[in-house]
């Protein structure tokens, strides 16, 4: 080989920037998560807030609290006044009063896949975003990380190389075969009430291999695996969000037959709608491929989400002018803006949701929150439509 001015890099140099990038994340995850390496929600919310949140008024809480069916609220011990309430605290009032959004236990659960054979597109934003702003409407939540890069897993506080084993807590040994029965054993509580999670880590790209191992034995098994594992916890939640790899594989395909619902992240640019353009004709011919084995599933709903959208730029401008045309009933309403708001929450493994204190009242922060409470809302609905038991309070609201 002719030899050349730059060095060689081979195993010893990959290893090497592999044990550094370890050192970095570590470094990170000792600056951003709280003491004792657990990562906490500051979350806290005045008594005007929590009425809100509830529906109910001050004085009823206030009352509760007095007779007994609440418990005195924290103070400061200082001042005397109220320290404020956490989303548990809130979600107990909700349960006190009534007014758990609940499904019935006759509706199904809505089991959502944030999908994409395209990595970049927000597809894990999303995901945290969406699980967190409909746990802060008291709904139970299951988040399954389905993606080897366990993005996801990380925002939720957990180091996928130290905190996640891949024989024991991912998707990975209910996808082995001879391996668990159900996904009980992979739920894990995490720090903000009402979400669970089943993490990821790099061992779960052991699963490709596996499935498609299994496939020349038993396509009916890789198909719909990971539908009936979810039917085994999904009693426990309202809502299942899944955060899938951003490839075709057999784990995509197993996320697509397990959903009844689809929200497709697109930012309005030339290549990466162009990439969604290319995964909609790949999924309705996978789809149809897998069908053939396993039926056809249907879909509650498949809607496309705009995202990192920036205003200033006349070509996501015109994109998104064209996405609407092209997409008028399948577009959601609301757009998922850049901002420099998610960049900073995710640089520090964090979400805009769980951000307190000054950094919450700047202008700026106000304005990406309406984005993703708007898609929150939208999402909300639409789930809530797939739900017979909340149909009475959609027509009082005006919404169905």
């Amino acid at each position: 080989m002719t030899p050349t001015p730059l060095p060689q890099v081979g195993l010893t140099e990959i290893e090497h920037l592999s044990s550094r990038a370890d050192t970095v994340m570590q470094r990170l995850r000792d600056r951003v998560f709280a003491p004792g390496d657990k990562k906490q929600l500051a979350l806290t919310f005045n008594v005007r807030t929590a009425a809100e949140m509830v529906g109910r008024s001050e004085k009823l809480i206030r009352d509760a609290e007095a007779d007994g069916r609440l418990p005195e609220p924290a103070k400061d011990e200082t001042t005397g006044r109220r320290t404020g309430y956490s989303l548990a605290d809130v979600n107990r009032m909700r349960e006190v009063f009534g007014t758990l959004p609940h499904r019935a236990p006759e509706d199904p659960p809505l089991v959502l896949s944030i999908q994409s054979f395209k990595g970049g597109v927000g597809k894990s934003t999303v995901t945290t975003h969406l699980a967190q702003y409909l746990a802060l409407q008291g709904y139970r939540v299951c988040v399954i990380d389905c993606d080897s890069q366990a993005s996801t897993t990380s925002i939720f506080g957990l180091n996928p190389d130290v905190d996640v084993d891949d024989s024991e807590d991912t998707l990975y040994p209910f996808f082995r075969f001879g391996g668990a029965k159900d996904l009980r054993y992979a739920l894990r509580a995490t720090y903000w009430p009402g979400i669970a999670l089943i993490p990821a880590n790099l061992g779960l790209y052991d699963a490709e291999y596996e499935f498609a191992a299994r496939m020349v034995r038993d396509q009916s098994f890789v198909l719909d695996r990971l539908r009936e594992g979810i039917e085994t916890i999904s009693d426990q939640f309202d809502v299942i969000v899944m955060d899938p790899p951003p490839a075709l594989g057999m784990v995509s395909m197993s996320v697509m037959r397990a959903a009844n619902a689809m929200v497709i992240p697109a930012p309005p640019n030339n290549i990466d709608f162009g990439s969604t353009a290319h995964f909609l004709k790949m999924m309705y011919s996978t789809l149809g491929e897998l069908s053939r084995v396993g039926g056809e599933r249907e879909y509650a709903f498949v809607k496309i989400l705009a995202t990192k959208m920036n205003d200033n730029k006349s070509a996501h401008l015109a994109i998104k002018r064209m996405m609407d045309a092209v997409f008028p009933q399948d577009m959601l309403s609301s757009v998922l803006k850049d901002s420099a708001e998610i960049d900073n929450a995710t640089a520090n493994l964090g979400t805009v949701y769980e951000m307190t204190g000054a950094a919450t009242r700047t202008e700026t922060h106000k304005r990406c929150r309406a984005y993703l409470d708007a898609v929150g809302r939208e999402v909300e609905i639409l789930m809530r439509k797939t739900w017979p038991s909340h149909y009475p309070a959609l027509r009082k609201e005006g919404l169905l």
